[in-house]
């Protein structure tokens, strides 16, 4: 695909927006970190952000773990909201692990952030996030991207 098609499919709801992602993450695209990253924190549409935070754990860089960082920053806050905290904090602790950085600890300290969160969103009726499967979800999402490559 062009990346005029895209930045098409970008601009349409959400089951365009989740491919577009897909497509930009497998292939590494990284001149859409930006457009990547307004749509994750602007959050307008419902499921498409997991693909979003896929795509940055591709790309693997400071840049993309600013940017998760910021969507926590903002979200997590927020226990009133299920939006895409779990694939964020996933693709960021995948990120950590690469880079050798700890983006990821002051959201997961005992009693941090992502503790609230949990249970803010476990009396919504959500099941609770562990962490450490969030980060494995985003591993196995990043293999399997990596298989398609390897075709």
């Amino acid at each position: 695909m062009t990346d005029e098609e895209l930045e098409a499919l970008l601009g349409y709801e959400w089951r365009s927006r989740l491919t577009a992602a897909w497509l930009i993450g497998v292939d590494r695209r990284e001149r859409f970190r930006a457009r990547i990253g307004d749509l994750l924190l602007a959050s307008e549409v419902c499921y498409s952000g997991s693909a979003y935070c896929f795509t940055l754990a591709r790309f693997g860089t400071h840049a993309d773990a600013e940017i998760l960082t910021a969507y926590l920053n903002r979200y997590l806050p927020r226990t009133d909201l299920h939006y895409d905290q779990p694939a964020a904090l996933g693709a960021l602790l995948r990120i950590d692990a690469h880079l050798g950085t700890h983006h990821a600890e002051r959201f997961t300290e005992p009693g941090g952030l992502w503790d609230e969160w949990v249970k803010g969103v476990g009396r919504l009726g959500y099941p609770s996030h562990i962490p450490a499967e969030q980060r494995r979800w985003a591993d196995l999402q990043c293999e399997f991207a990596n298989g398609w490559r390897r075709l």
